[in-house]
């Protein structure tokens, strides 16, 4: 299977290279097509502080903090395209009583090559990676690092454009690779204890829209995906939503939504028995995580256009 994805990859990428230099008639080559790009960056910083001193109702002082940036690269040339979106995110909550905890880790890079075939579709190629920039816990247990863990994955398949802000692609042909650089974190991403890398071969449905209403803005994005060679009924499911209100030319008001389910993916759960007793066990679960804030807002280049 890892040959045929590897096969298939070396001959798309052969039939790309082909296109861009097969020599050109007289006539095309007078309407050579050159390439448009459009690159910009949106970020956004939020802060806040609380100091208590002989505060009779109790409480604890704390610091938090949340940055999130979003680099985007669109080229078109012809029927030619070729999207690409970076997404880094860091946050973190300083408690004076309970110390440091991270609020938000996330570095996503998407990136979509794309032939026109017929109106509003694509062949295209998909690829994604994702992982954290540091150490996540729960409780007083390490959970999570940098590359543990790191999902990357490459598809092949068809890309329908609907609507101007819609992308709906379907790549049947995905290959995915989760990486754990820990070994006494692979077990929790279904890896085994010396493997660093699992390899996976199956489907992927992929799904962007964008809605954007004078100063308000919100982007989804839904991946399912299933795997041909385990349980491929079991499918694995990661939605973002990003949603964006100006209040000034500045400052906006942010929602991110994250929900994930992966049964390879074991959670610490606890549960209570008939006769009271608390046991603790590991088992697959939906994970889900939201971020409000307030904080300054800055784009540099176009608006963003999926």
């Amino acid at each position: 299977m890892k040959r045929l994805l590897l096969a298939a990859c070396a001959l798309l990428t052969s039939f790309a290279l082909f296109a861009g230099t097969a020599p050109a008639t007289d006539t095309a080559a007078a309407a050579k097509p050159k390439a448009e790009w459009k690159k910009g960056i949106s970020t956004t910083i939020g802060f806040s502080q609380l100091s208590l001193t002989n505060w009779a109702a109790g409480g604890a002082g704390q610091l938090t903090l949340n940055t999130f940036a979003d680099f985007y690269a669109d080229m078109t040339k012809g029927r030619f395209i070729w999207s690409n979106e970076l997404q880094a995110g860091y946050g973190f909550i300083e408690s004076f009583d309970t110390g440091y905890k991270k609020s938000d880790d996330r570095l996503i890079l998407d990136s979509k090559f794309g032939y026109k075939a017929a109106e509003k579709i694509y062949v295209s190629v998909i690829y994604n990676f994702r992982t954290q920039f540091a150490r996540g816990y729960s409780g007083d247990e390490i959970v999570s690092n940098i590359l543990a863990p790191a999902y990357t994955s490459l598809g092949f398949g068809i890309d329908y454009a609907p609507a101007k802000n819609v992308s709906i692609n379907f790549a049947p042909l995905t290959g995915k690779v989760t990486m754990v650089k820990e070994p006494e974190l692979r077990s929790r991403y279904g890896n085994a204890f010396d493997q660093f890398a699992r390899f996976e071969l199956g489907a992927q449905l992929k799904i962007d829209s964008k809605l954007e209403v004078e100063n308000f803005k919100v982007g989804t994005t839904l991946v399912l995906f299933s795997d041909y060679l385990n349980k491929p009924l079991n499918i694995k499911i990661n939605w973002d939503v990003n949603a964006e209100a100006k209040i000034s030319k500045f400052f906006s008001v942010t929602l991110r939504t994250n929900m994930i389910y992966d049964d390879n993916v074991v959670l610490n759960k606890t549960k209570i028995l008939p006769n009271g007793e608390e046991i603790e066990y590991q088992a697959a679960g939906i994970q889900f995580k939201e971020l409000f804030s307030i904080g300054f807002t800055y784009t540099i280049g176009e608006k963003k256009k999926k």
